[in-house]
């Protein structure tokens, strides 16, 4: 088989991998079904930017959409409309970059989770499965209990230098098992219960109260105290990855289907799995140094996108992006509001949100087989 046939192949085996979950396949069909996949996305795009000048209204202080709106004409240029300075600083200073954080990682996660079931070829695969997580919480742990480095660090940096040595980890580890997708699987859980167990023995031996409350609360995941430099980062890295994935999408329809599918058809597997996992760990990392550690959201958003959209990554990846922005940005809202005046760490929030959701889905695989 060479190279020149991957085109049509590949359409083949998504076309088979539709069919399979349960998506029906007509060529003749093929544009139409492309134009309502990119109407859906387009429609939750409109819904993301809805759902954004609603949850910035939610909160101890109420703020009218209306005065949202000409908050955000008058920062942008486009109105001189008077407004209350309280509002102004509530509205632009604190909600508005808290919510565009929180879609920013509800995107990237839910992007990381699509690459690496795929890629891994594991359901349960999520961004944390890389160990990239547990070594975040014990860089952050280094600098908040023990003060490491902590003046050129802070906890966000700490956070990102532990993510990379745990992922430096999984990769030695991997390289040293199998290489395949299996051995990065078992050296992702080795990592992740080694770097949770020195997490533990820091808060266990050296934390006092105050300490531990504080850095278990950004362990849960915080979206407290975002500023447009954390929307800057994340907006930007989760941009660089989701355009890395789309033009990939085509290669992780072959990698669903194994390994020795995607080099039969010309693929260099070793070379685009690294790429990919460097790509998801350093994607992680960013957005758990920004806000922590938040769970569910790379591994129930890209089933959900599945089911609504099929197999084919060119309609699950930024299917998977908006959905996990909606999610992330009403799970906030429905944490900080709920719980007032004290917030729900957001990690808390997507596990109580995500574990029924997760059961749902998987109730409906099941009908559906």
């Amino acid at each position: 088989m060479v190279v020149g046939e991957r085109g049509p192949v590949l359409s083949a085996l998504t076309a088979a991998a539709d069919v399979a979950a349960g998506s029906s396949y007509e060529p003749g069909r093929r544009w139409s079904r492309h134009a309502i996949a990119a109407v859906l996305v387009l429609g939750g795009v409109v819904a993301l930017a809805l759902s954004v000048g609603v949850a910035i209204t939610l909160g101890p202080a109420d703020v009218s959409l209306v005065n949202v709106r000409d908050i955000l004409l008058n920062h942008l240029g486009l109105a001189e409309i008077p407004v209350r300075v309280s509002e102004d600083a509530i509205v632009w200073q604190e909600r508005l970059p808290r919510a565009l954080v929180a879609a920013a990682c509800g995107a990237g996660l839910g992007l990381c989770g699509a690459i690496l079931q795929s890629l891994l070829r594991n359901p349960l695969a999520d961004p944390f499965v890389l160990g990239v997580s547990s070594g975040a919480s014990t860089g952050a742990v280094a600098i908040g209990v023990l003060g490491l480095g902590g003046s050129a660090l802070g906890l966000s940096g700490g956070a990102f230098v532990g993510a990379l040595v745990a992922f430096g980890l999984v990769l030695l580890l991997a390289r040293f098992a199998s290489g395949g997708t299996s051995g990065v699987v078992l050296a992702g859980v080795a990592s992740t219960q080694l770097f949770s167990a020195l997490t533990s023995l820091v808060m266990f031996a050296f934390a006092d109260s105050d300490e531990a409350r504080g850095v278990m609360f950004w362990l849960l995941g915080s979206l407290e105290g975002m500023r447009w430099d954390d929307v800057a980062l994340s907006t930007t890295v989760v941009g660089i990855g989701a355009i890395v994935c789309v033009a990939s999408a085509r290669t992780l329809d072959a990698f669903a289907f194994g390994e020795d599918v995607a080099a039969s058809l010309g693929i260099p597997v070793a070379r685009t799995r690294i790429l990919l996992l460097v790509l998801t760990a350093l994607l992680t990392a960013t957005l758990v140094s920004i806000a922590g550690a938040i769970g569910f959201v790379g591994l129930v958003l890209p089933h959900a996108a599945r089911l609504l959209f099929g197999q084919r990554h060119s309609r699950v990846i930024p299917a998977t992006i908006v959905l996990g922005a909606l999610f992330m940005v009403w799970v906030d809202a429905a944490s900080r509001v709920a719980f007032a005046p004290t917030p729900l760490p957001v990690g808390v929030g997507t596990a109580l949100v995500g574990v029924p959701v997760f059961v749902l889905l998987l109730l409906r695989r099941r009908g559906r087989a």
